[in-house]
């Protein structure tokens, strides 16, 4: 990449945070309805500023804690937070991840993707989301996160989890009583927070 193509993304994310700002003096919050929030993510990754990155991802967090993010831009963030060492972050995250759409991880891969008669909670919960995944483990630039991430969800303690997450999405497609329901629903929020 240029040091012009550099210069034009910053520039785009200057213009984005500029944005946002002038959301919140306009406001008195941030009414981001058109999801600029979740660009920056990928320019930084795009221009390899990993630093600036986690700088934005913690003003992120500060501002939208609520947001439960995107798939891709879940990706993103562990991504990032590998990139920055912050490795027990980026495997929460990572699992984070898989809980928003759990075919990601094998379109990063080049794997087939199988749907799976489950409890989508979310139209980003389906295989055919994972079209706005851009990144994957062909990439020389992230051979060392695809090796980290290949590892991560490997361990025992992610394949228990996703297999547990999976399973209690399986049953929730097919259980009509509203307490176990609701059971459930607590059940994956505690999977996902407590990972």
């Amino acid at each position: 990449m240029t040091e012009k193509q550099v210069e034009r993304i910053n520039t785009k994310i200057k213009r984005i945070r500029g944005a946002l700002a002038a959301e919140k003096r306009r406001f008195g919050a941030y009414d981001d309805s058109r999801g600029l929030r979740y660009m920056p993510a990928a320019l930084f990754i795009q221009i390899g500023d990993y630093r600036g990155a986690m700088t934005y991802m913690r003003w992120f967090q500060k501002n939208f804690e609520d947001d439960m993010g995107f798939p891709d831009f879940l990706f993103e963030w562990t991504l990032i937070l590998f990139k920055n060492k912050k490795l027990k972050d980026a495997e929460r995250k990572a699992f984070e991840t898989f809980c928003s759409n759990t075919y990601f991880f094998d379109k990063f891969f080049g794997k087939p993707i199988v749907p799976v008669a489950k409890y989508e909670s979310s139209n980003v919960d389906k295989p055919e989301f994972t079209q706005y995944l851009t990144y994957s483990s062909k990439n020389p630039d992230l051979s060392d996160f695809s090796n980290w991430l290949n590892h991560t969800v490997n361990e025992e303690k992610f394949k228990a989890a996703s297999t547990k997450f999976v399973d209690v999405q399986k049953r929730l497609l097919v259980e009509d009583d509203l307490e176990t329901r609701g059971y459930l629903d607590k059940f994956l929020r505690q999977l996902r927070d407590n990972y």
